[in-house]
């Protein structure tokens, strides 16, 4: 409370200082204005942009006589000695093709042009983002080299660089204003839920590949920043909204709407303060893909069908199993089991659409109070507080609505010209979220519950065959007699189910998931190039703390949270040599995490700047880094209705613990009782690999059998090769850059079925009567399968060419053009069981076409993008995804009088509606007409 009081007493306090007012203009060399140029102070700490006309106004308390800088991408900045008050400052800015100068931060955690970066980077700015064809800034982020988006559901994208992606993509790291936006639970970013306003942000920049060396263990496959404005150079207020419609076959057309509010304002040069806030709502990409899961060709006229997009035909039993059981209570004839097939039946299931209302949603808000005691840079604190809340679907293992999702952050941090400190931590609220397949389950079960509906099934069917008719009609028959009176989506039983389902958490009756995890992070770093001049040399390190708290629905917490902390601390060298044209960049970095061993992540690079004008650069990195398995790979104990997804840690595995009933009176003498217990020790040290009893199921050769080795699960590592050449050449800017991966323990899952008794053995162990006795849980279905986090002892191999070219063709006519190719190599014949899942189209094709000042005022964009075909491998679905072909157009028409941008866009033009995720809702069109309200 004192702390609000505070802020409180510092907006309304009253400081004295001398203050100098300046205004001005800035255009180009055509005489038209130049919007979001940056105004700054060299030396201070006053700073404004340019607005649509190109003007600006800046007020600073500096000493006259000062220097200004106007700068801006594309064009030579221009340097202004300010000697009066009110001065009347009008710059013509001049084009600078070379977009490569550029200045980055995060490649080398300092200040450096993107020309000189030791490491592939991507950026983009606010004028790219008024330049993007995309409905939002994130989605155009998909147009940036070396980016594959994952689109699990409109309000739910993830990004990925480099292969191995998928939705819960734990290898890849997003920071927005220097915080994590990981879940605190399953620690992968749910997209831009909690992220940033496109009118609040600065600058966004992409790090592809291992970044491990200066970020720690989660930047394995990439890392993106993005960085909002500050309220000292960026005061005001911004709005923005967006109108549209979607349009998909399996939804029909649907309104979209996005708006949003920045206001900002700089109280004195000491004291300032923003506040934002978005809003979207939109209907989501339905997902109706009704292929089974498993056995190509097969649909819902199968007795045993499984569809993908199907929630509730997961429970499935051998239909002479349940003969049995109804001759033993004397229901049916023994003579009759034999009319019985010796093969599963599922239960019918319920459709996707009708389990969730389809609806996309995000709400954003954040607002900071940033505190200068010097009047300048060189110390700033800044207290934020950011929300996000909404609708989407995830989708791991099964599909999971995430239904008023709540997460939060509140970071303090004090930084300065060479140094940061901060800490924030991260809470998330599931809401009233829930996994669809239980649902689905669940409300079958309300209705009638398995035994009764395998019952009736088994009962008609055998009525029927007695009668003469063919298996198939026997089959459907069945179907019809044990379906009478299911719950049909629409009527007030389905609903009241629904409703019962969706708010009970225990998987036996519920689907809610429960989530109140938080994260508690610190970090630091300090750069010493004022101190020390041979060299700039930095240090470093961080700190975080997870509690896990589920209440025992997704995590073994259920006694209480899980606590789980990591800890890092690194350092950095910079030199150049040979007249400042060679760059050498070390660092290493050591981290230790709670379960494991420390590792050391060092980083060598060179950058080499040829020519006279030293645009020609050359540049090596090699890097080691790793990642340490995530909080699910060691903690998780998940029941996903086909399998308990288990993590390793020793704790949790004798936490995990389950009883399960013996369905046979021969099995009950095997087990010496009607139920057992296991625990996860079970799933690791008594288990098959569920290949093996796929084929042993499929021959009846016991032979075929394997036993489980896998080892608990431990750190990742990959070794990083890269070459890069940046340069400018004939008024083309050139990116080039090649890599080369070798990873080990490379982290994947497991799956593996535990017999309920007896000891699973190579081969079957036919001739051990421990082994018979499993052979018979296999048999008969006294098993539970199990999904293990664990490495293969492979080492697995990737490699990829990334080009990128963009120029001005005809006076103001921008065309860009980027290529990357990618590939791995993995013996699956040594490991058949393992998947690495590097769902990676081979070819990527990117290109770009428009002209910000075709006439005055107007300008548009063309963008498209294609990828070829693909292998997708996840813990709920594998099979291909096909190539997809994308063009996405705006135009935009600026208001100078209203101070105001029009734009209409559109996406995926071509209309034919694609996949990104294996399960996930086809991708369909896009329109929109946006306005946009500039200071």
């Amino acid at each position: 409370m004192k702390m609000y009081f505070l802020f409180l007493s510092l907006f309304f306090c009253s400081i004295s200082f001398a203050q100098t007012s300046i205004s001005g203009a800035v255009t180009d060399s055509d005489n038209q204005p130049v919007f979001g140029a940056n105004i700054k102070v060299i030396g201070g700490a006053a700073g404004t942009v340019t607005d649509n006309d190109g003007k600006f106004n800046l007020t600073a308390s500096s000493k006259l006589p000062y220097i200004i800088e106007i700068s801006s991408v594309g064009f030579v900045s221009v340097k202004v000695t300010i000697t009066s008050n009110n001065q009347k400052v009008n710059v013509v800015l001049k084009d600078e093709s070379n977009l490569l100068n550029e200045i980055v931060v995060s490649a080398s955690r300092t200040p450096e042009r993107v020309l000189e970066s030791p490491v592939t980077i991507e950026r983009m700015g606010t004028a790219e983002i008024k330049k993007s064809a995309s409905p939002t800034f994130y989605d155009g982020l998909e147009n940036l080299k070396e980016v594959q988006m994952n689109t699990s559901s409109m309000s739910f994208k993830s990004i990925n660089t480099r292969g191995f992606a998928t939705v819960a993509n734990t290898r890849f790291m997003q920071l927005v204003d220097g915080m994590d936006n990981s879940s605190p639970l399953l620690n992968f970013v749910l997209g831009n839920l909690i992220g940033v306003s496109e009118i609040d942000v600065q600058s966004v920049e992409l790090l592809p590949g291992a970044s491990s060396a200066l970020y720690g263990a989660n930047a394995f496959n990439g890392i993106l920043f993005m960085t909002s404005k500050s309220p000292f150079t960026s005061p005001g207020i911004t709005a923005y909204a967006k109108f549209g419609q979607t349009s998909q076959k399996a939804a029909g057309t649907n309104d979209y709407v996005d708006y949003g509010i920045r206001m900002a304002h700089a109280f004195s040069s000491k004291l300032a303060a923003k506040a934002n806030f978005t809003y979207m709502k939109a209907t989501d990409w339905y997902a109706t893909n009704y292929d089974d899961r498993t056995i190509e060709g097969r649909d819902r006229s199968h007795h045993n069908y499984d569809g993908i997009n199907v929630y509730g035909d997961e429970v499935s039993t051998n239909l002479k199993g349940v003969g049995q059981s109804l001759a033993a209570l004397g229901l049916i004839p023994a003579s009759a089991v034999n009319l019985l097939p010796s093969y599963n039946v599922s239960r019918t299931g319920y459709n996707e659409v009708d389990l969730t209302d389809n609806k996309a949603t995000n709400t954003k808000i954040d607002f900071s109070v940033h505190y200068r005691p010097f009047g300048n840079e060189n110390v700033e604190v800044i207290f934020q507080s950011k929300f996000g809340f909404g609708n989407a679907v995830y989708q791991g293992a099964n599909r999971y609505y995430l239904n008023n999702f709540f997460m939060q952050q509140h970071k303090i941090e004090v930084k300065g010209k060479n140094f940061f400190l901060r800490g924030y931590t991260t809470t998330e609220d599931g809401g009233q979220s829930y996994d669809m397949l239980f649902t689905g389950i669940n409300i079958n079960r309300e209705w009638k519950d398995d035994k009764t509906w395998f019952g009736q099934y088994a009962g008609a069917y055998v009525q029927t065959a007695l009668a003469g008719a063919t298996p198939e009609n026997s089959h459907i028959i069945a179907r019809q007699t044990a379906d009478q009176g299911r719950f049909l989506p629409g009527t007030p039983e389905f609903k009241t189910a629904f409703n019962k389902v969706t708010n009970e958490a225990s998987v036996l009756t519920g689907s809610k998931l429960v989530d109140n995890s938080k994260i508690y992070h610190s970090d630091a770093n300090y750069n010493f190039k004022d101190l020390i001049d041979f060299a700039e040399i930095q240090v470093g390190g961080s700190y975080r703390q997870y509690q896990l708290n589920s209440h025992g629905r997704i995590y073994t917490d259920a006694d209480g949270p899980i606590l789980y902390n990591d800890y890092g601390a690194y350092t950095q060298l910079t030199k150049k040599f040979i007249d400042d044209r060679l760059k050498f960049t070390g660092s290493v970095r050591y981290d230790k995490s709670q379960n494991f061993d420390g590792n050391i992540s060092p980083r060598v690079s060179f950058v080499y700047s040829g020519g006279e004008s030293r645009r020609h650069n050359f540049r090596t990195s090699f890097q080691t880094g790793f990642r340490n398995p995530s909080t699910q790979d060691q903690y998780i104990g998940f029941n996903v209705g086909s399998a308990i997804l288990l993590g390793s840690a020793p704790d949790n595995l004798t936490r995990y613990t389950e009883t399960l009933p013996i369905a046979t009176t021969v099995g009950q003498g095997f087990a010496n009782g009607t139920s057992v217990t296991i625990n996860g020790t079970n799933a690791y040290n008594n288990s098959y690999l569920a290949s093996s009893v796929i084929a042993f199921a499929a021959a009846g050769n016991p032979a075929l059998l394997m036993k489980t080795n896998a080892n608990l699960v431990k750190p990742e590592e990959v070794k990083a090769f890269e070459l890069g050449y940046r340069s400018f050449i004939n008024k083309t800017s050139i990116d080039i850059n090649g890599y080369y991966n070798i990873y080990n323990n490379f982290i994947g899952n497991l799956n593996v079925v535990t017999p309920l008794y007896g000891d699973a053995l190579d081969g079957g162990g036919v001739t051990n009567p421990e082994g018979q006795k499993a052979l018979h849980a296999l048999q008969n279905g006294n098993t539970r399968t199990f999904q293990l986090y664990t490495n293969t002892e492979l080492e697995i191999k990737s490699l990829g060419l990334g080009i990128g070219l963009s120029r001005k063709v005809y006076k103001d006519f921008e065309v860009g053009a980027n290529y990357n190719y990618a590939e791995f190599k993995f013996d699956q014949a040594k490991d058949p069981s393992f998947e690495a899942g590097f769902n990676t189209p081979k070819h990527r094709v990117k290109a770009s076409f428009g002209n910000e000042k075709l006439f005055e005022n107007f300008g548009f964009n063309i963008s498209g993008r294609w990828n070829s075909e693909y292998l997708w491998q996840s813990t709920m679905v594998d099979g291909m995804i096909d190539a997809a072909t994308v063009i996405d157009a705006q135009i935009n028409y600026n208001i100078p009088k209203l101070k105001s941008t029009l734009k209409i866009g559109a996406s995926n033009l071509g209309g034919k509606e694609y996949a990104q995720v294996l399960g996930a809702g086809l991708i369909g069109q896009q329109y929109f007409a946006s306005w946009t309200l500039n200071p």
